[in-house]
């Protein structure tokens, strides 16, 4: 073999020792990171970012009268599934309660409003719901739960988590107001003792202020042993829970706004419309 031929041979050789072959390696692309707050997951969420229409795979329209012909409460409205009574715009939920004749199954109100389920039952965690609430005397709003198991007229669950009514099915009112005093707020419990089935109620009241002009935080956190109702991250009523009480069982989320009865006292004659605004909700566990 001359020199030239042992030459090449030889950065042949060299040039194949440079080849890397280990395998391709693909890059790692890291998760979507789960959203997270209080130490909690988001489980379920409505953001109101769009438009029109609520989510039907979120919410339901309760229009069925409870009592019959009539609501609880001696409550004076007809709840629909009206956009005229409930809809998304401009990133916000509007419940709109309005002074006008409208006939239900045979039965005439002087008012409408809208009553929404969640279709998403849930047990234990934290709630978050931010929002302005309307400041017309006669309106009776609220953000509350009740127990899935009460097989309500016209509710979305039905007997699908049993059947055992009201009170005993329990219920956690995270926000109310009165109809004459815009400047009260009320978290109260209503339950039926689970052994004797005695009816018991407690809750607690907070001065407010600007609730109808800002958007404030309305949040319910629930645990095995205790439940807490907040203002703004405040805490202002306290109750420990026990087996006597149904609240270690799903319950579901309720929006609406009542026309006078019990808490809403009396309509002014001048009344014609007030909206409730929902920026958000999110539940966390």
């Amino acid at each position: 073999m001359n020199l030239y031929m042992l030459r090449l041979l030889l950065l042949l050789f060299l040039v194949g020792c440079g080849k890397d072959d280990s395998p391709t390696v693909e890059p790692v692309v890291p998760e979507e990171p789960t959203v997270t707050k209080y130490g909690m997951t988001l489980v379920w969420e409505d953001e109101f970012d769009y438009d029109g229409a609520l989510n039907a795979n979120k919410w339901h329209h309760q229009v069925i009268p409870i009592m019959g012909s009539s609501w609880a409460n001696g409550e004076e409205q007809h709840y629909t599934n009206r956009e005229e009574n409930s809809y998304v715009s401009d990133g916000t939920l509007k419940i709109v309660a309005k002074k006008e004749q409208y006939n239900f199954s045979g039965n005439t109100k002087s008012y409408t409003s809208a009553r929404l389920n969640t279709k998403y039952a849930f047990q234990y965690g934290r709630v978050d719901i931010s929002a302005k609430l309307p400041a017309e005397q006669g309106t009776w709003p609220a953000f509350w739960t009740l127990g899935a198991n009460i097989d309500e007229r016209g509710n979305y669950h039905g007997n699908t988590y049993g059947s055992v009514g009201w009170p005993k099915c329990g219920e956690i009112d995270i926000m109310e107001q009165n109809g004459w005093d815009k400047d009260n707020l009320i978290g109260h419990l209503h339950w039926g003792n689970i052994q004797t089935s005695q009816y018991q109620n407690v809750g607690g009241t907070k001065r407010v202020q600007n609730t109808a002009t800002e958007f404030n935080l309305y949040s319910l956190v629930w645990t095995k042993d205790e439940i807490r109702i907040l203002f703004n991250d405040e805490v202002f009523f306290i109750r420990a829970i026990d087996n006597s009480m149904p609240y270690r069982f799903p319950h579901y989320i309720l929006f609406n706004i009542a026309m006078g009865g019990n808490l809403g006292g009396t309509i002014p004659p001048n009344f014609t419309t007030a909206t409730m605004e929902v920026d958000y909700i999110r539940i966390y566990q």
